[in-house]
């Protein structure tokens, strides 16, 4: 999925540049109230980097896996094993996790995070399918990081009731929204510096 992609979607100028006409239009074509629109691609432009990562990257050095994936790499000589082998790295910390067989099917590889607010594990992956009426997505994941990027990001906020926090914008409510997609606040000061700012486009 790329900006363009998204532009041709929903009906807008497909230039790549993520401005108040795209914002119309993906509100208009995704059924948003201004206020849910702003929260959701305040949120979702934040996890993509500007709407440009959609597929994750596993492309960690031995510290880097140590660091962000301890408990599967408690000794370097483990990590180093893995360092720099993104499908290893994947099957072997998602092995055996959200419904993944383990790190010898390929699943965590397979079902490795995807879309706007990365769906991760063969669970979520089968819940995105049956929400969507599409089963071509469990058998080609890659269309999670393509053609429903978006659509993965909205049964996210959908199943997790994140729409309760949307009703207004304001510092507290994308505080909130940012616990349930972030787990924390990584990046707080940005996600309300684009959540506000989408807002006033859309008033």
């Amino acid at each position: 999925m790329s900006l363009k992609d998204l532009q041709s979607k929903i009906g807008a100028k497909p230039d790549g540049v993520f401005g108040p006409n795209t914002l119309k239009k993906a509100a208009e074509y995704f059924g948003l109230t201004p206020e849910k629109a702003a929260h959701f691609f305040g949120q979702t432009s934040h996890e993509t980097g500007g709407f440009r990562l959609f597929s994750e990257n596993l492309n960690y050095s031995a510290d880097g896996l140590r660091k962000i994936f301890g408990k599967y790499f408690p000794t370097k000589l483990m990590a180093n094993g893995y360092a720099r082998k993104p499908e290893k790295i994947a099957n072997r910390v998602y092995g055996s996790r959200m419904g993944n067989g383990d790190e010898n099917s390929g699943d965590g590889w397979k079902f490795r995070g995807r879309g706007a607010l990365q769906t991760t594990g063969k669970n979520n992956y089968t819940q995105l399918s049956e929400y969507l009426k599409n089963p071509l997505i469990l058998e080609n994941p890659d269309l999670v990081a393509t053609e429903f990027a978006f659509e993965s990001a909205l049964f996210y906020f959908e199943k997790n009731n994140l729409w309760r926090h949307c009703g207004n914008v304001t510092d507290e409510s994308i505080k909130r929204v940012t616990r349930a997609v972030n787990g924390g606040y990584h990046g707080l000061e940005d996600r309300i510096d684009k959540t506000k700012k989408y807002y006033k486009w859309l008033k």
